[in-house]
């Protein structure tokens, strides 16, 4: 059994999807589960969604967009307006109303899951519809039966002795399966969310319980690249490299792999292939066990709309491990999840990520024990397998707030 995972890239389109078939045909139909993102930009569409719903807005007006995107894909897939997928797109659209209508919940990661989670639903929807009506028997899997979480909304923790079970009883291997990305539902069947970009994710989780051969990731770029084509000039493709090679890259905030996709794929020794949809028989990259990085040079990383928070004590006592106990108490408490550290006898710094939005709680919490300096908006550049050329070349018009260097990395923390 193979896994493969289509991003929103690869179907924002309807001459994506018929893409998507095309890979399909070429690769093989049979003994596949393909995993499908939101289609294009519908999950920060839904987002706004949310915004408007618990800000009291209009929401018949965010909501529209998002309606006429879909209606415009399923047209160019099918014309006529007869076709049953038509009947289950408005469908899902009336069971999100019907939740934004009677919900009551006032709290933004509960509400978040139950809405942004129909980008997924709608999007295999009509996949699976566009498969189907071009001859391709299928079976359409709401991962929400499958992928058991606990009921931290949008950063659900897989309960996975339970997922497994759902899984193996639920995926026909025969067969082909299309099944939603970034998704999965709790123990009171309510929706939730793996995190942002969480699609790959999904695919690793399904691989690894379903004992597949191997994972490939269809994207938009040529393959793992030792850089973003979007800011940086002149990416290369790396071949292949290991698993813990590619852990770090996500870790760091490698964009090609989602960070916890890799931890299954690696307890089995998956194969994982991140290949480009446009040129399907080009071979991409490979990541497996114990493989070197090829070709070994540097690779750039970049975080944007980072919090640099510097602490010092306000006697200016050592800061000490009760202390960063304490720090890192409340990091957990606000879920903030931290990208950097650095401390001297008297100073300790971090570079975060606000993605809960929750730094002016914490910023509160902590200035009631620490004297407190920040920035928000920095970027925290990585590089792996740095050089001298390399770092220079990233510094070069930067203002430098941090700076911390390890045997084969690099970071900066920098005002662009």
């Amino acid at each position: 059994m193979k896994v493969f995972k289509f991003g929103g890239a690869s179907v924002k389109d309807s001459g994506g999807v018929q893409n998507v078939l095309k890979v399909l045909q070429s690769e093989g139909v049979k003994e596949k589960l393909i995993v499908i993102s939101a289609m294009g930009k519908t999950t920060n569409a839904m987002e706004i969604v949310v915004k408007k719903y618990l800000e009291k807005g209009n929401i018949g007006e965010a909501l529209q967009p998002v309606k006429e995107y879909h209606n415009a894909i399923l047209s160019g897939l099918f014309g006529n307006k007869d076709h049953p997928a038509f009947g289950e797109v408005r469908e899902l659209f009336r069971e999100l109303e019907n939740f934004l209508q009677y919900n009551r919940s006032t709290n933004y990661d509960f509400v978040y899951d139950q809405v942004v989670i129909y980008g997924e639903l709608l999007s295999t929807t009509i996949v699976s519809e566009y498969l189907s009506f071009c001859g391709i028997n299928n079976n359409l899997l709401d991962a929400r039966t499958c992928i058991r979480t606990d009921s931290t909304f949008r950063d659900a923790q897989v309960q996975w002795k339970e997922t497994q079970a759902q899984i193996l009883s639920q995926v026909n291997r025969e067969n082909l399966t299309v099944t939603q990305g970034f998704i999965g539902a709790d123990e009171n069947n309510f929706s939730t969310t793996l995190g942002r970009e969480g699609s790959d994710y999904t695919a690793g989780i399904f691989a690894y319980c379903l004992n597949a051969e191997n994972v490939t990731i269809w994207k938009d770029v040529p393959g793992v690249l030792n850089a973003d084509p979007r800011v940086f000039e002149n990416p290369q493709l790396l071949e292949h490299i290991s698993y813990e090679e590619a852990i770090e890259l996500a870790f760091y905030g490698a964009s090609v792999i989602h960070p916890k996709t890799l931890q299954p794929l690696q307890r089995k020794e998956i194969p994982l292939f991140v290949k480009s949809f446009l040129n399907p028989s080009n071979p991409g990259t490979a990541v497996k066990k114990g493989q070197p990085i090829l070709p070994k040079i540097p690779c750039f990383i970049v975080k944007k709309d980072q919090v640099l928070i510097s602490l010092s004590s306000l006697d200016f006592s050592f800061i000490l491990e009760k202390n960063i106990s304490e720090i890192f108490s409340l990091f957990h408490k606000y879920q903030i999840k931290v990208d950097l550290i650095q401390n001297s006898a008297i100073s300790f710094s971090v570079c975060i990520d606000n993605k809960f939005n929750n730094l002016e709680k914490l910023l509160s919490h902590l200035k009631a024990t620490f004297r407190v300096n920040y920035n928000t908006g920095v970027s925290l550049y990585t590089i792996r397998h740095f050089d001298e050329k390399a770092v220079a070349a990233l510094e070069k018009d930067k203002k430098v707030l941090l700076k911390q260097i390890t045997r084969e990395t690099v970071q900066l923390v920098a005002i662009p």
